[in-house]
């Protein structure tokens, strides 16, 4: 066996594995945040994990009224010592700025405004009730961006 035949079955391995239990969970508690955003608010729902440029990627995206809506999804198994919310820090609120500026310049007609809601999933599949919150206007746009 030559060496392009042993790598080809070492990709093929790795090709097919099953997805990291934490992007799974993610996903599962994306869905529930969407159902429960469509059935509790007045929120219009564009769109779930839209990828912006090369490296941006927007949980949920929704409009109300003339507002674009960005909602970062929080899943976890169980309630920690800190807020789901908590995990969006400085650097992730920087990301969804600048992939929410990106993304609201597309459109046509373009948003008033931006908003950034973050929703905490906390519950798994199979584990008994699911606690969701709905934080809207979680952070702001910071001051370098400019809409």
């Amino acid at each position: 066996m030559n060496l392009s035949e042993k790598l080809s079955g070492a990709f093929r391995v790795f090709r097919f594995q099953k997805e990291a239990p934490h992007l799974a969970l993610g996903k599962w508690g994306e869905k529930h945040a969407e159902s429960y955003l469509r059935k509790n608010t007045s929120l219009k729902l564009l769109g779930r994990r839209v990828r912006v440029g090369k490296h941006d990627e927007l949980d949920l995206l929704a409009r109300e009224g003339s507002l674009l809506v960005v909602i970062e999804v929080k899943t976890r198994a169980t309630e920690g010592l800190r807020p789901a919310k908590d995990a969006v820090g400085r650097k992730k609120q920087w990301n969804l700025n600048r992939a929410a500026v990106k993304y609201a310049s597309s459109l046509t007609p373009r948003p008033d405004g931006i908003r950034f809601d973050i929703v905490e999933v906390i519950g798994a599949p199979g584990a008994g009730p699911v606690d969701i919150r709905h934080h809207p206007g979680a952070f702001g746009l910071h001051r370098c961006f400019r809409f």
